[in-house]
């Protein structure tokens, strides 16, 4: 049953100095009034033994030392259990009727069984029993065989009872780390989860504004060095720019939706893929590059990760080119579908790198070439990028399409 803070069960919880003190009390009333009452005793068959001394002060401070620890069981249940045993035994030698002194050791029992290992709970029962079986040979009245097998018949009952709780609770608490530790690896996971979800928006946008800013830069360059001879090619490059800036936007449109928090529900715009090469090319053309495209193969569906990935590959070599080559480069792009893998081959004839995308001297090198080995490694492809035999550059990838 749970109880929510600033209950009065809450309360008790966190002061059981106070639940035990009004238990020991009870304890204690209730073995002073049994210890005071008259023993039934038939007129024609006396009982041995018979009479027990009368309560007196001695009689009361035993009682009482017996019941009173029981308000600081939680704290040293042991020690006090064998510290109980002495007021019992003494009463038990003298004669004096301890009323119900026994409930007293037995709920000590139950404490040391219920908060304490099996070894000290055992070592409990052991004393409990000595204990009870010293002074029933040395009481006045020693009782008969069924009373003293119901007693330990009890005793061994509120053992067991003490060592399910403890059980329990252990049971309980592991199941409370449990829950705790998948939660913190739940966590763990969701973290991950969202690096790995940045890295991959951050990849996206990388690729998509190193591709149209640098189109739009070429073509800007073409607008300003014919503006005042040809002013038709001038606007048809401004328009180019305008369009390229549209598709810029839409894409890191889509890219960056998944972000949103506020509820909105637009259509976001789909991924390219392998079907969108034409444009692509057509886009680098008016840019100024004189790139073709050969697709062989059978023009099954890819699968959407190695879709977008190898999209980007070429699209990020195009741009590579259109940056670098120099302006009478010409750039050819073969994709090849086979039945197990999928090749994807860009190279250009202008002017060779040194191993990596960024080739030119003042760029900063590194994020295409990163870029496109993370996706091709994602997908458990092979990547070469380097210089092209007989001069340019070129960018080979191999995709499996196996399961």
């Amino acid at each position: 049953m749970r109880t929510t803070p600033g209950s009065p069960r809450a309360w008790l919880r966190t002061h059981p100095l106070v639940v035990d003190s009004v238990l020991a009390l009870v304890l204690a009333v209730a073995s002073f009034v049994t210890a005071m009452l008259p023993i039934p005793q038939p007129p024609d068959v006396p009982l041995p033994g018979l009479p027990l001394r009368d309560p007196d002060l001695l009689g009361g401070a035993l009682i009482l030392a017996a019941c009173v620890l029981v308000a600081f069981r939680r704290r040293w249940p042991f020690v006090l259990l064998c510290a109980a045993e002495a007021p019992q035994l003494v009463l038990m030698v003298m004669g004096y009727d301890g009323g119900l002194t026994g409930l007293a050791a037995l709920v000590l029992l139950y404490t040391v069984a219920a908060y304490r290992g099996l070894a000290l709970s055992l070592v409990a029962a052991a004393i409990l029993s000595a204990s009870y079986a010293a002074g029933v040979l040395m009481a006045w009245e020693p009782g008969g065989l069924g009373e003293h097998v119901f007693v330990l018949v009890v005793a061994l009952a509120v053992w067991l009872v003490g060592r399910s709780v403890r059980l329990r609770r252990a049971y309980t608490a592991e199941l409370v780390d449990r829950a705790e530790r998948l939660e913190r690896a739940r966590e763990a996971d969701t973290r991950a989860a969202r690096a790995e979800e940045r890295s991959r928006i951050a990849r996206e946008l990388h690729d998509v504004v190193a591709h149209h800013v640098s189109v739009m830069t070429v073509q800007a360059a073409a607008a300003r060095k014919v503006l005042e001879t040809r002013p038709e090619a001038a606007r048809d490059a401004l328009v180019a720019i305008e369009e390229m800036g549209r598709t810029a936007m839409r894409e890191m449109r889509g890219i960056v939706g998944v972000l949103r928090t506020d509820g909105e529900s637009g259509e976001l715009a789909p991924q390219p893929g392998m079907v969108d090469l034409p444009v692509l090319v057509d886009q680098m053309r008016e840019a100024g590059l004189r790139a073709q495209l050969w697709i062989e193969g059978e023009q099954a569906v890819l699968p959407p990760g190695i879709d977008l990935a190898a999209y980007r590959l070429v699209q990020e070599a195009l741009t590579n080119s259109l940056r670098h080559a120099g302006p009478a480069a010409r750039a050819w792009v073969t994709v090849r579908r086979e039945r197990d893998e999928l090749l994807v081959h860009v190279e250009d004839d202008g002017r060779g790198g040194t191993g990596g995308l960024t080739r030119g001297p003042g760029d900063r090198p590194g994020h295409g070439l990163v870029g496109i080995r993370e996706r091709v490694a994602l997908y458990g492809g092979v990547l070469r990028i380097g210089p092209r035999q007989g001069g340019g550059f070129e960018v080979r990838a191999r995709f499996p399409l196996k399961d």
